[in-house]
């Protein structure tokens, strides 16, 4: 059975709180879990979470802040310590390849696990699986920083009566899936079109194309809400997004579940950024990202 959830394992901005640790969300997508912006503590927090070194297929950094990378150097070693059956594929900015080389070799050990590096220098898909297509979108913040993007190709939904009506039934219907066509009967006379899941992840950045691009359509968007919206000019000074600019980027993109997180310290009370949110028109599913929520993806659209 397919599980797809994110873990969420920090929410701060760039200082940690009592109550939150600096960044690190594990997405579980199927069989692969893919590890976002592990900060300082991520370690930690995937013992508190449940999380192994084993459950992480992909590192995706969306720069190189202290608050979205610091961890890189715990997680590589850890991976390593527990020798990981299987390679990791390591995704960041290519003009930060000398933070990401100092960071995987910030001390001796024994590496004992394939880490591919495969940095992101552009617009577009990174990897293509059968299950998914991983996709990169550049984002506006003081360093070089991308957003990603999963898309789970269209699949297509058997319609019973249908099936029943053409008089397809038992290992035909197999059949047909695979080959499109059996005894005159199509696959589209006998199914619709079953849309792939979507998830964005957009950290530190200013409204800009790339926002609404990696957002468009998704079923769950992680999304920072840094500031409030009294704070807006502070927002976009230091390349950030208030709780309203992130709520209206999901209503204009019709995503399904709105995820905030990536809080800054100065506020005490995250039902504010709820609020917010949703004066700013968004009607979905919406969380308020707490450490260790595990919250699921919706299902699939009828």
């Amino acid at each position: 059975m397919s599980v797809r959830e994110l873990v969420v394992l920090g929410t701060a901005s760039q200082v940690p709180t009592r109550h939150r640790n600096h960044n690190g969300y594990l997405l579980r997508w199927d069989g692969e879990g893919f590890l976002f912006d592990p900060g300082e503590g991520t370690q930690r927090q995937m013992l508190r979470a449940g999380v192994a070194a084993h459950d992480i297929n992909r590192i995706c950094v969306t720069h190189f802040h202290g608050d979205h990378s610091l961890g890189l150097a715990g997680v590589i070693q850890r991976i390593n310590l527990d020798k990981v059956p299987h390679p990791v594929s390591a995704h960041y900015p290519r003009s930060g390849q000398r933070f990401f080389d100092r960071l995987r070799y910030a001390t001796a050990y024994r590496e004992t696990v394939a880490l591919l590096e495969a940095p992101v220098d552009t617009d577009g898909p990174l990897v293509r699986t059968p299950g998914y297509t991983l996709e990169a979108r550049r984002l506006s913040h003081p360093v070089e920083a991308y957003g990603y993007r999963i898309v789970e190709p269209d699949g297509r939904r058997m319609l019973p009566d249908r099936l029943a009506a053409h008089g397809v039934k038992g290992p035909d219907v197999g059949r047909l899936q695979r080959e499109g066509s059996l005894n005159g009967v199509a696959l589209e006379d006998v199914s619709e079109v079953r849309r792939g899941q979507r998830f964005a992840f957009v950290m530190d950045t200013r409204l800009c194309d790339g926002v609404y691009a990696l957002a468009e359509g998704c079923d769950m968007l992680v999304i920072e809400s840094t500031f409030l919206d009294e704070d807006e000019s502070l927002a976009v000074e230091f390349g950030h997004l208030t709780a309203g600019q992130a709520a209206g980027v999901a209503r204009e993109a019709g995503v399904r579940h709105l995820v905030l997180t990536h809080f800054s310290q100065r506020y005490t009370d995250p039902a504010e950024f709820e609020r917010q949110a949703r004066a700013a028109g968004y009607e979905g599913d919406l969380t308020v990202a707490r450490d260790l929520d595990r919250i699921q993806l919706p299902k699939r659209r009828a």
